[in-house]
């Protein structure tokens, strides 16, 4: 948890114990939730109106990450390809089994089965 062990964390919180005491230490953490919150709310006030404002002035937002998106499936589809090589493998398989199952179906008629 945050790159530190446990006895590490043990000593944080004592040390903090010992500097605040305990009566102090719900006041900090709801000070400290009330201020995460503020930014976040912050911080989505702006995200919207950047947007806003790129609206406002004609600017499409997914034309100008159309291109990064595109590129960014392409690598995913690559990776996946080196990963598991398999999917490509068994769909390149599937398709002409597939294809002369089909011719065969067609020249002879569907298969039954003989009880």
């Amino acid at each position: 948890m945050f790159g530190i062990g446990f006895s590490e964390f043990i000593f944080v919180i004592l040390a903090v114990l010992m500097l605040f005491g305990s009566k102090e230490i719900p006041q900090i953490a709801r000070f400290l939730g009330k201020t995460m919150a503020q930014l976040r709310n912050a911080t989505n006030d702006l995200k919207s109106e950047i947007q806003k404002s790129a609206t406002d002035n004609g600017m499409d937002m997914n034309s100008l990450t159309g291109g990064i998106s595109e590129e960014i499936n392409k690598a995913k589809e690559g990776i996946t390809k080196m990963v598991n090589p398999m999917d490509s493998i068994t769909s390149s398989i599937q398709n002409p089994v597939e294809q002369v199952k089909e011719d065969i179906e067609n020249l002879t008629g569907p298969i039954k089965r003989q009880l």
